[in-house]
């Protein structure tokens, strides 16, 4: 069996095994989930590294955030600044002193919320791509063992988008694409004409990383969400990987792109939590769904590894269950703004858990080479 196809269950509770604890197994219940009682009371990012550490570079983190001095600037001739202006954003030098600190071998270059495929015209995006794409290179030139770059495009021209990727596919460092969830709340994904960028992602093996724009304007909740206090990073960025996931599934375009693989951030929002609604719903509710509208190549829960997921949920019971429910060949680290209070010790997040060295290595690092190609 393929090392992608294999679900790593060595701490998962089965329905029968569960049944055969009956009421007399509260020790064995205990032991059972014991690996993240000591921890659930620390937030990720408070999480201090332990003696499982590896004491040298090891990990790789495919949810890092980066705005180059170039792009910075020219972002701001545009009339724009950029919402996060982190030091350590362009100091590659710092970076990297700082990834050495906590472990970390690889950070995979992407741009955050404040990316500016929402405002930018067809010039602008190109433009602003460009620069950051061209920054990433050389990035990955100065330090060809500590960075990769995830190519950025504007996907609201198809046509400009795909001549930036074919620009710079293959190019040094360059081994994922990013892509916002949405925008102008379109899901633009899934329409015919961005079908030659999957389609040439797939035939590239360039893993999609998804992230939300930030803003009411592609915000599922719209204005909602802000106010104070702001709930809309917290709560908009979920709902929109929930329903971009439901949507590569019940589209259709999972099965047509049987090898794109997908990276979805923030751990896949909340759309590991309801899968199991969408998928009922679709097929139980008769006064919409009946005659089935949705006929799957396979069944619905196998869809939910076809994803790979980043582990920034923050609670350890929360990462319990998306390690069991999808294997840990499907988590990979994530950090997003690395440096400004979100996970400060990466690896350390994994010594809440007994897991197996097996398992550890796959989500600290084995997961990631596989996805880039390294």
């Amino acid at each position: 069996m393929k090392e992608s196809e294999t679900r790593v269950r060595a701490s998962t509770i089965g329905r029968r095994d569960f049944m055969k604890i009956g009421a007399g197994g509260g020790a064995l219940m205990s032991m059972l989930i014991a690996d993240g009682a000591a921890a659930q009371k620390q937030s990720a990012w408070e999480t201090q590294p332990s003696k499982k550490g590896f004491g040298r570079p090891y990990s790789i983190d495919m949810h890092s955030h980066w705005t180059p001095a170039s792009y910075l600037k020219a972002q701001s001739e545009m009339g724009h600044r950029q919402s996060n202006d982190h030091p350590l954003y362009a100091d590659l030098p710092g970076r990297v002193k700082w990834m050495d600190e906590r472990e970390i071998q690889i950070h995979v270059l992407t741009l955050d919320g404040g990316s500016p495929w929402q405002w930018a015209t067809t010039e602008q995006a190109v433009g602003l791509a460009q620069i950051h794409n061209d920054g990433a290179i050389e990035a990955h030139k100065a330090y060809p063992d500590r960075f990769i770059g995830a190519i950025a495009m504007g996907p609201r021209d198809p046509a400009t988008a795909l001549k930036e990727l074919n620009r710079v596919a293959g190019q040094p460092g360059m081994r994922a694409v990013q892509l916002p969830d949405s925008y102008d709340r379109r899901d633009y994904v899934f329409e015919p004409a961005f079908e030659p960028i999957l389609a040439r992602c797939e035939e590239l093996g360039y893993p999609l990383l998804f992230h939300q724009i930030a803003g009411p304007d592609t915000a599922y909740g719209g204005n909602r969400m802000a106010g104070r206090p702001n709930l809309s990073s917290a709560l908009d960025a979920p709902i929109s990987r929930a329903a971009l996931a439901a949507k590569f599934i019940v589209t259709g375009t999972l099965d047509k792109f049987p090898k794109l693989d997908i990276v979805l951030q923030h751990a896949g929002g909340a759309f590991p939590y309801i899968a199991g609604r969408i998928e009922h719903f679709l097929y139980n509710y008769p006064e919409r769904n009946t005659p089935p509208v949705v006929k799957l190549a396979r069944p619905f829960k196998e869809y939910l590894r076809r994803f790979h997921y980043d582990y920034l949920v923050y609670y350890p019971e929360a990462l319990r269950f998306l390690i069991d429910l999808v294997g840990s060949d499907r988590v990979v680290i994530g950090t997003d703004l690395f440096a400004a209070r979100d996970i400060q010790y990466p690896n350390a997040v994994l010594d809440q858990f007994n897991l197996a060295a097996k398992d550890r290595d796959l989500i600290l690092r084995g997961n990631a080479r596989r996805l880039l190609h390294l």
